[in-house]
Order: C-alpha cells, then sequence, then structure tokens
C-alpha cells in the first residue's frame, strides 16, 4: 500500500475533528466569547504581556509544543510496536484529549486573569494540591530540559554519511542553529524599533534561515574536543545557558519572532512531506504491528500511550498554553485555532514522523539511529522529489528538528523561572534570577552524568530519560485535565460538559502511573536501568497520588472559582 493513503486519511480526520468536535468545545463546553478583554490586553506591559496576532502565536505557540516530541516520540513507537497502534493513538490521542487538555489549559488561564495552570488548579481545588502539583511540574520540566538538551547537542557532534557518499557534518548544524538564533533577534528589534511589518519580515527573514541552513555545512563549528561524547556534553551545557538567557529577556525579542520563524519550519517539513509522500510513490515498507511486547521487552499497555505525548497528548502544552500563550492571546476565539487547531496540527507532524519508519524496511540499519536522524532521513528523501541534494534535505530535517527543541527548552527555563517565583513569592529580580539559575543548572549534573543501558554499555540522556519524561510528562497532562474538569464542573452551568475533560483524565492517569510503576519494578526488583529512574518515580507516584487525593475530596465539596469570568 501506499504510503500516501495512510497520511491523507489521517489529515482529513484531523480537518473534520476541528470542525465538529473543535466547535463543540468551543461553544458548549468553553463558551468562548469576544467580548471578554483577554490578559494580553488587560495587562499589555511589552515583557510578557504581549497581544499577538492569531497567525503569528499560532506558529510561536505551535513551535513551543512541537519540539522534539512528535518526532522522538512516534518513531520510537513505530519502530517497538508497528506504524499502526502509533498512528491510532495520534489520531485518538489528539483529537479526543490533547485537543481538550490544551484548549482548556489556555481559556482556563486567560479566565484566571493568565494565571498558570497550577494556579487553576489552587483556586478550583486546595493549596496544598497546589504545592504539590507546583513541584510535580518543575520536577518534570528538569527532565524534559536534559532529555532535549541531550538530544540537540549530539546533533552538532561527527558526521552522518549518507548512501551516495556525501555528509552531513554536525558542526554544520551547530553553525546553521547558532545563526538561526541571531536572526530572528534582528527581526524583533527592527519590527518593534521600525516600522517593518509581520509580513514583510517573514518574507526577508524566513529565506536567510534557508541560507543558514546551507552555509552552515561550509562553515562549520566543531569544539576542539576529541571525544565525541565530552562534546557533545559541552554543546548542551552551552545550550543551557542560551536557555538561560532566553528565559529572561523580552518575549517580542526572541521567543516570538523565534517562534514564528519555527512556525514555518514546522510548515514546510509537512508541505515537503505531502510533496514526497504525492510523487513519490513510496510503499509501505515496515510492518503495521509487531505485537503486544516490542522486541526489548516492552509492553504496548501503556508504554505506547507514555513514549508517544506530543503528536496524541502532552502535559507540557498545559505549561506553554497557560505559561506564554495565555499572555499573548488577543481574543478568547483564537484559543480553538491555536489550542485545538494547534494540537490537531502536531497530530499531523507525528504522523509525518510515522511515515518516516513506515519508508524503511523492517531489519534496516537506520532504524538503529536516533529517532532524530531517522526523521531528517525521511524528510531528506521527500525533498529529493524536488530537486534538493540528500546532504541539504538531510540538514533541514536535522535544522527542523533542533529548531523545535530551541523553542521548548527556552519555555520550559521560562516557565521553570515562574514556578520558582510563584513558590517562593519573589516577583522581582531575586525570583527571575534564581528561577532561571534553577532550572537551567539542575540538567547539567545529570547531562555529566555516565550513562548506561541495563547490558552496561554507554548509553545518551536522553534515551535513559525518555521512559521517565514520557509517563511523568503524561501524567502532568492527566493532573492538567483533571483540573480543568473541576473548573469546568463549578463554573459552567451545561451539565456535564465536565466529562469531556474528566474521563480523558481518568485514562491519562492510570496510564500514567502504570508505567511509573513498571520503572519502580524495573529499577529494584529487576535491577536494570540506571539507578536514579525508580527513585524519581517513586516520588512521582507519591505527588500523584496526594494530588489524586485532593482532588477527589474537592471534587465533593463544589468549590467555587475565586477569579473566573465565564
Amino acid at each position: 500500500m501506499n504510503v500516501l493513503f495512510i497520511v491523507l486519511g489521517c489529515g482529513a480526520l484531523y480537518v473534520l475533528a476541528y470542525f465538529t468536535y473543535g466547535k463543540f468545545l468551543a461553544r458548549k463546553v468553553f463558551k468562548l466569547n469576544d467580548e471578554n478583554v483577554t490578559p494580553a490586553k488587560e495587562f499589555e506591559d511589552g515583557q510578557d504581556f504581549v497581544p499577538a496576532k492569531k497567525g503569528f502565536l499560532l506558529g510561536q505557540h505551535f513551535s513551543a509544543i512541537a519540539a522534539a516530541g512528535p518526532v522522538n516520540g512516534p518513531i520510537l513507537a513505530a519502530v517497538m510496536f508497528g506504524w499502526g497502534p502509533a498512528i491510532l493513538w495520534c489520531l485518538l490521542g489528539a483529537i479526543f484529549i490533547g485537543g481538550i487538555h490544551d484548549m482548556g489549559s489556555l481559556i482556563a488561564s486567560v479566565r484566571h486573569k493568565a494565571k498558570s495552570i497550577t494556579e487553576v488548579i489552587r483556586l478550583n481545588v486546595t493549596n496544598r494540591a497546589w504545592i504539590l502539583f507546583m513541584v510535580f511540574i518543575w520536577i518534570t520540566l528538569v527532565y524534559l530540559i536534559v532529555a532535549f538538551a541531550d538530544i540537540t547537542a549530539g546533533s552538532f557532534v561527527g558526521l552522518w554519511r549518507l548512501e551516495d557518499g556525501s555528509t552531513v557534518k554536525g558542526g554544520g548544524i551547530a553553525a546553521s542553529s547558532i545563526m538561526y538564533l541571531i536572526l530572528p533577534m534582528i527581526m524583533g528589534c527592527l519590527m518593534r524599533y521600525t516600522k517593518l511589518t509581520e509580513g514583510w519580515a517573514t518574507l526577508i527573514f524566513l529565506p536567510l534561515v534557508g541560507v543558514a541552513i546551507v552555509v552552515g555545512q561550509y562553515i562549520p563549528i566543531n569544539l576542539p574536543i576529541d571525544n565525541p561524547v565530552i562534546a557533545q556534553k559541552v554543546w548542551a551545557v552551552l545550550i543551557l545557558a542560551y536557555c538561560m538567557v532566553a528565559a529572561v529577556v523580552p518575549m517580542w525579542l526572541l521567543l516570538q519572532p523565534r517562534g514564528a520563524l519555527g512556525g514555518y519550519f514546522l510548515y514546510a517539513v509537512l508541505l515537503f512531506a505531502a510533496i514526497g509522500l504525492i510523487f513519490g510513490g513510496f510503499k509501505i515498507e515496515y510492518p503495521a504491528f509487531r505485537g503486544f511486547t516490542a522486541p526489548n521487552g516492552s509492553p504496548l499497555f501503556p508504554v505506547l500511550f507514555i513514549t508517544i505525548a506530543c503528536g496524541a497528548c502532552s502535559g507540557f502544552h498545559a505549561l506553554v498554553s497557560s505559561g506564554t500563550t495565555c499572555k499573548q492571546l488577543t481574543l478568547e476565539s483564537h484559543a480553538k485555532p491555536i489550542g485545538y487547531g494547534g494540537m490537531l496540527l502536531e497530530g499531523m507532524v507525528a504522523c509525518v514522523s510515522v511515515a518516516c519508519v513506515m519508508i524503511v524496511v523492517a531489519g534496516s540499519d537506520i532504524l538503529s539511529r536516533a529517532p532524530n536522524f531517522i526523521y531528517a532521513r525521511g524528510i531528506g528523501r521527500f525533498m529529493e522529489l524536488i530537486g534538493i541534494p540528500a546532504t541539504i534535505g538531510i540538514s533541514f530535517g536535522l535544522m527542523a528538528f533542533t529548531t523545535f527543541v530551541y523553542d521548548t527548552l527556552d519555555v520550559c527555563t521560562r516557565l521553570g523561572r515562574y514556578i520558582i517565583e510563584e513558590l517562593t513569592g519573589w516577583k522581582d529580580i531575586r525570583g527571575k534570577a534564581l528561577g532561571t539559575v534553577l532550572t537551567a543548572l539542575v540538567p547539567v549534573f545529570f547531562i555529566f552524568q555516565t550513562m548506561t543501558n541495563p547490558d552496561g554499555s554507554v548509553a545518551s540522556a536522553w534515551s535513559i530519560f525518555w521512559g521517565t519524561f514520557g509517563a511523568s510528562n503524561q501524567l502532568l497532562a492527566a493532573l492538567a485535565l483533571i483540573g480543568i474538569s473541576i473548573w469546568l464542573k463549578n463554573g459552567v452551568k451545561t451539565p456535564y460538559v465536565w466529562l469531556a475533560a474528566f474521563l480523558p483524565a481518568v485514562f491519562m492517569y492510570c496510564m500514567s502511573m502504570w508505567a511509573l510503576f513498571i520503572a519502580v519494578y524495573t529499577g529494584w526488583i529487576l535491577g536494570k536501568g540506571h539507578p536514579v529512574i525508580p527513585y524519581v518515580s517513586v516520588v512521582l507516584i507519591i505527588l500523584a497520588l496526594m494530588v489524586g487525593i485532593e482532588t477527589v475530596i474537592s471534587m465533593w465539596r463544589n468549590k467555587k472559582p475565586i477569579e473566573q469570568r465565564a
């Protein structure tokens, strides 16, 4: 069968869902109303609260939530269990769970004057649940930063030799990345201090990003370190240093223009994938289903649902929606295309990632490479159909992957800063400094640890922590959905609409807790994996159980939200 038919079918289902279930959520569940003044307008300060145009904000939000998640997770899951379960979870998860999670987090935050999802829980559940949830989120953010910084740094080291003998230099990807970070800052300054419009800025700077991708391979930046493992760790530290700066600079200088450009990367990937799938005639080579147990021993339930987070449902999205996007939303009606539509677009990116596995023959050496290379190779093959050399195509794929991660990393650091500020009550420079430094420096400890697989071989940090990150991330989604459920139950007059969020919350909670218990059993009973994994898993289980108990109690209290407009 041609891969095209599967991907087209996925796209058609996402479009249908947007105009049906998305419409139901907007009108019946959340009752979006443009007469309500959003926090972006009410508290506009030019720093954190900055109203943004719908398309501009969609690109920034889309690139922030996507990152490496809809690439890594779907590819790993498709390789383990076959492309069928991966595609099915991306469809059902994004439409019925991830969509209401993202849109609900965004509009709940807007209705609570741009308070984070943690504050929504404090106002609708209890103060104790708020503290527990804050700690849980911060731990999850640290995991995410470790995994994404490490896998991005891996793209900057070594080289990839292609079938035709050409090479893609890791130092070239690093050079392109640095140029990519400089260009948005120039764009932001020109848009703020001159009459340069958003449209003209995009027309000027988007081609320059393309130039940076090509030029990077001719002026590679290589660290003067012979050991590639050490070089990767140093690159990871440099990336974290960048995150510290990005977390405190005004949004207009870096986050908004870079997010907008990053959004076009995602659109371009979808475009090239469409061209490749329509005209390439690629046949499905990989099996649709490999069984309920993967070759490495992982069970499909619950591993599939914590391996694929972004692309189906991801707790991190709640932090983005209620952390940065809510402070830029101009009208409530924009929550549908940005919150729900953004999740469906990410689901489509995940389906494209799965397609990159579908066209590979089972047993190929390519499948043993990191997910970002499998993804980049697939995108490169699609781009070859329009005459773009494989070297440039794969460089584009790796650069797109890196771009997604940058967007998430600095958003994560900024969100970690917000959490520390809220926990300490320090809203001044002390809170910014402590929150930023603490969130960025703790991951350094894990990055410089020597990670090993169960067989004793050295492994990358991202591969060790991905499973636990996935479980904690999905549990975060469950807790966010629970908070949204209680807010809807207490504040929306339409009966039973809260079940639209509560039923997905129960499913995500069960899958995530199941996965964490497996991690504890594997680490302490079987003695496999990194020793820190079971300890952190136990902490997460205890926090989740305590939040769950607080939630059950609050469900019966029928507590009225303090600051709600609808």
